[in-house]
């Protein structure tokens, strides 16, 4: 019953996500494609090196990029590359740990439809209180917001055609993780919109494979001098960030 294209997001060791994925999709009537994930640890220095800039990854992000994080990105371009080619006007990415509203048929049917000026619409925000430029009604009970901050993750999202052609031709080499990219949405000149509430949550984030989060978390546990450059590093990069928000948000008025 959707007119454009759902894609699942997933490693082929992660059989316990998709099996749980497979169901929530299944009980709403939506059909949807697997997608195979890059395995960003599985990159040889050649491929990384082709795909991964850490001169810029060091003037721009927060922390060097990992291998769990640079796969994930590179599974979003590849499925930008492909919807790009495909005849739909847009499609939806779901990546394989979401849990799913009853209504996500409805919504993604009504963002099909909508003509409204996005790029990129996000399904799913941590925070249900955002701070809203501009909203309307989007489908029964959901509205369809500007967000003054783009949201963390890329959980689930619909993008139309044009703009996965446009964000796949710039994306490589990549510099620091998708969701940072989206956050900084003036650099890309991306358009992001935001269900509210959002239709899809966390859900079991059980993996055969382990996650980002836990990846990210062992890759901590600088000392010295080192813990330090990090700091300021972090600190460099959250007032570039904010200031660049302000920026374009209250003085250009990017939306």
């Amino acid at each position: 019953m959707n007119d454009w294209p759902i894609y699942v997001i997933n490693m082929a060791a992660n059989t316990t996500r998709m099996t749980r994925v497979t169901d929530e999709l299944a009980r709403r009537g939506l059909s949807f494609d697997r997608f195979e994930a890059v395995d960003g640890r599985a990159l040889t220095e050649a491929e990384r090196a082709r795909v991964y800039d850490p001169q810029a990854n060091a003037r721009r992000a927060r922390h060097p990029m990992i291998g769990p994080e640079l796969g994930c990105y590179l599974s979003h371009v590849a499925l930008w590359e492909k919807i790009a080619q495909g005849p739909a006007g847009g499609a939806v990415i779901l990546e394989d740990d979401f849990a799913a509203q009853d209504d996500l048929p409805q919504v993604i049917k009504a963002l099909a439809a909508d003509g409204g000026d996005w790029d990129i619409a996000k399904l799913f925000s941590l925070k249900q209180a955002q701070g809203v430029m501009a909203r309307r009604p989007l489908s029964a009970g959901r509205e369809i917001v500007t967000p003054y901050k783009v949201p963390t993750t890329t959980l689930g999202y619909a993008i139309r055609r044009k703009a996965a052609a446009r964000l796949a031709a710039r994306a490589l080499p990549v510099s620091r993780p998708i969701d940072e990219d989206h956050k900084h949405f003036w650099e890309l000149d991306l358009r992001v919109a935001l269900v509210m509430p959002p239709p899809l949550r966390f859900g079991d984030e059980t993996a055969e494979t382990g996650s980002i989060q836990s990846a990210r978390r062992r890759a901590r546990g600088l000392q010295g001098w080192a813990a330090l450059a990090q700091g300021w590093r972090s600190l460099r990069y959250r007032l570039r960030y904010v200031a660049g928000l302000h920026w374009h948000r209250l003085v250009r008025r990017v939306r």
